[in-house]
């Protein structure tokens, strides 16, 4: 298992987490270190499952096809001679089924990844929006996968590559929706803390054109960490704070 694990440090660059999750009880986090494993195979052998998601600061440079078969696999996953293209970790989740992480090389707003995932035939159900995929090493528990005997599918993992990332193109959908402005995202502007992040990200969206609405809505979908600014109201005020500064450095520049 701890070989396991350093193959996924290895391919979401040291930034990544594991959830516990229970049907009845929910979801909750824990981090990918060595001394977590046991705890993990004990909730697995207790019936609850083990996922596995890239940390919110390069979550949007990885999606995740879901529910593929091995044809699925062969026709958008591998070339004609059958190597593997660039930045894939394939994961049989259960006998015949596959997931398959993709490492992209550039930051992909939701609406690119929407579509090439529909262009590979991943289930329609599983929305890349905060998508969590299963951890290679621990049973699927689910009871249509339990044999006669009692026993569930190991998930196994198939490849994994992370020397090289997919060149992933810009879909046509993004290109007629506004441009070079979607080509950005805020983990590409990180500066040390989230309000200098904020400001950061809120200068190039100015700079590129977007309105004061476009930019809010940005900011507000693309942070996550929001424990200074709980609250409506005080996120808000927030927000016209950084994007009134940054708008007033644009002008007078």
């Amino acid at each position: 298992m701890e070989r396991i694990f350093k193959k996924l440090n290895h391919y979401f660059c040291g930034k990544w987490h594991l959830a516990v999750l229970d049907l009845k009880a929910g979801r909750w986090i824990k981090s990918p270190k060595f001394s977590n494993i046991a705890y993990l195979k004990a909730q697995n052998a207790r019936g609850r499952h083990i996922l596995i998601q890239p940390l919110p600061s390069i979550y949007r440079f990885y999606f995740l096809a879901d529910d593929l078969d091995w044809n699925q696999i062969q026709n958008c996953h591998r070339y004609a001679d059958l190597s593997w293209k660039p930045g894939r970790m394939v994961i049989e989740t259960s006998p015949r089924n596959y997931q398959v992480w993709i490492h992209s090389s550039r930051c992909l707003p939701l609406e690119d990844k929407r579509y090439w995932l529909k262009k590979m035939g991943s289930d329609p159900g599983a929305d890349p929006n905060n998508r969590w995929g299963r951890c290679p090493g621990f049973r699927n528990r689910k009871n249509k996968y339990r044999d006669s005997y009692g026993n569930y599918p190991l998930s196994r993992l198939i490849w994994v590559d992370w020397k090289r990332q997919a060149q992933v193109p810009v879909s046509h959908l993004v290109k007629g929706q506004i441009g070079s402005r979607i080509a950005i995202c805020r983990s590409d502007y990180f500066s040390g803390n989230e309000s200098s992040t904020d400001f950061s990200y809120a200068l190039a969206l100015i700079r590129r054109g977007c309105s004061d609405t476009e930019v809010e809505h940005r900011l507000s979908s693309e942070r996550v960490q929001w424990q200074n600014h709980l609250g409506q109201r005080r996120m808000q005020d927030y927000l016209n704070r950084t994007i009134q500064k940054a708008r007033l450095i644009i002008e007078h520049h």
